[in-house]
C-alpha cells in the first residue's frame, strides 16, 4: 500500500483544483518529489479537472515512480499512471520487475515528455565517467523508481553491479541535497528536464554531468532500442558544459478495464488543451501529440477513439 503520508501529500496538492464532489476520482500515479513526474501529474490533473467534465476528477499521488506505477494499477491503488516506454512493455509481458505480478493489462493513453538519466557530481569531483562510481556513495532515487532500473541495466555493461557502490535510496530532492552537503559523492535521477531537484541543487552549488566512456553510450543504445541519446545544453542547469545523457520516452497508461469513455475524456482534456498544459508545465512543451500513435504498447480503447476522431 502507498505510504499514507505520501498519499496525503498527493491529495493535498490538488485542493486548489476544486474537484467536483461526487465525480469519478482518478488517482494518477506519479513519482517521488523533486522529479518531473509529480509536477506533470499535477498539471495533467489540473487540466483534466478543468476540462474533462463534472463527472471526472483527478488527484496526483506520490509513488515510488515509473517501475512501481504499473504494479499500483494492477493492485487498484491508482487508476492511471506515468511510466516509461520500456517498462510498459515489460508490464504488459509480465517480465522484469513485473514477473511476480504476471502480465498487467494496461493500455497507452498518451505520449509524454522524455526522461533522462541525470548523473551528476559537484564540479570539482574526481568522478568523470560511469566507471568512476565504483566505491562511491551514490544517491540512486527511491527503490521503486526508474533510476534504479537504468543503473541495473548500465552496470553489467560496465562490468559492475550494485554492490560496487554504496547506494542511498532517497527521493530525488533528498538525493541532490545529499550531493550538495557532501553526504554522497554522486546523485542520479531519471527525470524529465529541467528537474526540480537538480535546479534546487544548482542554486547553491556548481554541478557537472558524469560522462560515458568512449563507445559505452552506443553500446547501451544498441543493447536496448527503447533508449535514446539526449543532449542537455549547459544553460539548462548552468553547468560549465552540457551533457550527453541516456533517456527514454514516457507515457500515460491506464488499465484496459477502465471505462473507454472516461479515458477518451481524459485524453481529450489533455490534447485539446495542450497549450494550457504546456503553459503550466515546462516538460509538457516536449510532448508531441503524434508520438501517441507510435508507442510501444497498444492504445487504450478510449485513447484510440480520441485519436481516430482527430
Amino acid at each position: 500500500m502507498l505510504n499514507p503520508i505520501k498519499r496525503a501529500l498527493g491529495v493535498m496538492a490538488l485542493v486548489s483544483c476544486a474537484a467536483t464532489a461526487g465525480a469519478e476520482e482518478l488517482r494518477i500515479g506519479t513519482a517521488s518529489l523533486g522529479g518531473a513526474f509529480y509536477p506533470m501529474g499535477q498539471s495533467i490533473s489540473n487540466v483534466v479537472n478543468a476540462h474533462a467534465g463534472n463527472d471526472i476528477s483527478m488527484v496526483p499521488i506520490v509513488t515510488g515512480g515509473s517501475v512501481q506505477n504499473p504494479n499500483l494499477i494492477a493492485t487498484g491503488e491508482v487508476e492511471i499512471a506515468i511510466t516509461n516506454n520500456n517498462l510498459a512493455v515489460l508490464a504488459v509481458a509480465g517480465k522484469g520487475p513485473y514477473t511476480a505480478a504476471g502480465p498487467i493489462d494496461i493500455g497507452a493513453v498518451a505520449a509524454l515528455h522524455p526522461s533522462v538519466l541525470h548523473m551528476m557530481v559537484l564540479a570539482d569531483s574526481d568522478i568523470q565517467t560511469f566507471e568512476d562510481l565504483a566505491g562511491k556513495r551514490v544517491a540512486v532515487g527511491p527503490a521503486g523508481g526508474g533510476t534504479l532500473g537504468f543503473i541495473n541495466f548500465l552496470m553489467p555493461l560496465h562490468d559492475m553491479d550494485i554492490e560496487d557502490i554504496t547506494p542511498s535510496f532517497v527521493s530525488y530532492s533528498d538525493g541532490f541535497s545529499q550531493l550538495t552537503d557532501g553526504t554522497v559523492d554522486a546523485a542520479l535521477a531519471l527525470s524529465g528536464y529541467p528537474a526540480g531537484a537538480v535546479m534546487q541543487a544548482t542554486a547553491g552549488a556548481d554541478l557537472r554531468f558524469i560522462s560515458f566512456s568512449e563507445g559505452m553510450l552506443d553500446a547501451a543504445l544498441d543493447a536496448n532500442g527503447a533508449y535514446v541519446p539526449v543532449e542537455i545544453a549547459a544553460d539548462v542547469y548552468g553547468t560549465a558544459e552540457g551533457g550527453t545523457v541516456i533517456g527514454v520516452n514516457n507515457m500515460l497508461v491506464a488499465p484496459n478495464s477502465l471505462d473507454a469513455a472516461t479515458v477518451e475524456a481524459v485524453t481529450r482534456a489533455i490534447f485539446d488543451n495542450l497549450p494550457e498544459l504546456q503553459a503550466e508545465n515546462a516538460n509538457a512543451r516536449q510532448i508531441d501529440p503524434a508520438m501517441s500513435t507510435q508507442l510501444a504498447i497498444p492504445l487504450h480503447a478510449g485513447a484510440q477513439a480520441y485519436f481516430d476522431a482527430n
